[in-house]
């Protein structure tokens, strides 16, 4: 229908001598029920009566679309901080969670990483994002502190480095790769293992399995196991490596059953993935602990590896790691750096930037890089000392028994070989919180606290 619009530019509507149809349809009959007919106040009284809001939520929430949703199980983990914060025993101790404490079992903030945050503040960074690779400056020292200054794959371009967010990230983006670039390979975790890697496998959608690693006889490192389990697992498939200070059990190949393993793995064409979380943080030295890494990288053999700066940096909440795939030429590193920016791209779109700026500041200038070493050497040297201490109050308490493991071990965790009923009698009779493996976190022991210690390990293995 067109409308006229008159000489004042006023619409004439409707034109005349046309008539106008309903505005509804046909078929709609008129509003003449007995309600409508009825007066005002008449009509509000025959409304229906209103649904109070609480009823009305209760409603709607006892039918949510998550209803079946399962409740998860506490984290096996971080579920002792929890319990240990409920506790009220004076003499508690939490040696749960792998986070480093000083003397007075408070956390540390190193002083690199002070003098650091000043230097950033003074330099007035902005806060725009970051490529999706992460800090240029932050990728090429971590990779020089991974393999070392001289090495022949960063100078021939063969190492993709891509920031991420610490070594649980860098895990994430590297299993998805292989979920992707390498479907159906099955990826063997060491057993036991940091309790995550099962996790974040299987939710990138890759098929684990266990390979023999620590032998509870010998409280020790199961080699010959080892060895059969690479030359059994059908060829090409991803071996996960602690790179240093095997998490839970402290327990490390020597160097000369790194050669063995190496060999091995070159013999069957695996794919080594390291997990290097306590680079600097095990020995107290930086070389040593990349020492296995770099062994593999002369051999030629290609790897991943995964980073983290939480525990050798102290930077647990800044969430800065990285995600490295050593290769036999720069052509496939960079298509692999495409690829795992498109993988971090969809998971997280780019890395923060303040703990890579840390990182890499630290590592960068020489004053902080030595006062880096300083710092990680008196933290591997506190707990080296708490372990000696608890060595000596073990054998006192049971001169019968073998506790030469707690010496042998290396890093911030000791593995002791408790059952779950022991270490349930640790929590209840002592207030003393642990993983239910038995692994205890040194970093979390005070020289005061290691006798309380021995006593109650002493108690439960006699006693539960």
């Amino acid at each position: 229908m067109r409308r006229q619009i008159g000489e004042t530019g006023r619409v004439l509507f409707p034109p005349a001598g046309l008539t106008v149809a309903p505005r509804f349809r046909a078929s709609t009959p008129p509003l003449t029920d007995a309600r409508s007919r009825l007066p005002p106040r008449r009509r509000a009284r025959q409304q229906p009566p209103r649904v109070p809001r609480s009823a009305s939520l209760a409603c709607r929430a006892s039918s949510s679309f998550l209803a079946d949703v399962e409740q998860a199980p506490p984290d096996p983990i971080l579920g002792v901080s929890v319990a240990f914060r409920e506790s009220t025993n004076p003499n508690k101790l939490n040696l749960g969670v792998g986070a480093y404490r000083t003397e007075d079992l408070q956390p540390y903030v190193l002083d690199v990483v002070k003098q650091a945050e000043r230097r950033m503040l003074e330099a007035d960074y902005d806060k725009e994002y970051l490529p999706m690779q992460g800090l240029a400056a932050f990728n090429q020292a971590t990779a020089r502190l991974l393999l070392g200054d001289d090495s022949d794959a960063i100078a021939d371009e063969r190492v993709a480095t891509v920031q991420s967010l610490s070594g649980t990230g860098s895990l994430r983006v590297g299993a998805a790769f292989i979920a992707k670039f390498m479907p159906g390979a099955k990826v063997f975790l060491p057993s036991p293992t940091w309790g995550n890697h099962k996790n974040i496998f299987a939710d990138a959608g890759v098929e684990w399995d266990e390979y023999a690693y620590y032998d509870a006889e010998t409280i020790g490192l199961d080699l010959e196991g080892m060895l059969e389990a690479i030359s059994s697992a059908p060829e090409g498939s991803v071996f996960v490596l602690h790179g240093c200070a095997h998490n839970p059990t402290g327990v490390d190949p020597t160097m000369e059953e790194w050669e063995k393993i190496a060999d091995a793995m070159a013999r069957k064409s695996h794919v080594p993935f390291f997990d290097v979380a306590y680079q600097g943080f095990a020995s107290g030295s930086l070389e040593e602990d990349a020492a296995s890494v770099r062994l593999f990288a002369k051999k030629g053999i290609e790897f991943f590896c995964a980073q983290s700066y939480s525990k050798n940096l102290g930077l647990y909440a800044e969430r800065v790691g990285a995600i490295n795939a050593v290769l036999a030429d720069s052509a496939s590193a960079k298509k692999t750096v495409s690829q795992m920016n498109r993988i971090a791209r969809a998971m997280y779109s780019n890395p923060p930037v303040h703990g890579a700026r840390i990182a890499a500041t630290v590592i960068e200038d020489p004053v902080l890089f030595e006062r880096w070493n300083e710092e990680m050497r008196e933290m591997a040297g506190r707990i080296k000392t708490v372990r000696g201490m608890l060595f000596d109050d073990l054998t006192k308490l049971n001169p019968d028994k073998d506790w030469s493991f707690v010496t042998r071990q290396i890093g911030m965790f000791s593995f002791t070989g408790l059952s779950e009923a022991q270490v349930k009698r640790m929590t209840d009779e002592h207030a003393i919180f642990m993983t239910k493996d038995g692994r205890v976190s040194l970093a979390g022991l005070s020289q005061a606290k290691c006798a309380y210690l021995a006593n109650a390990i002493d108690d439960s293995f006699k006693n539960a």
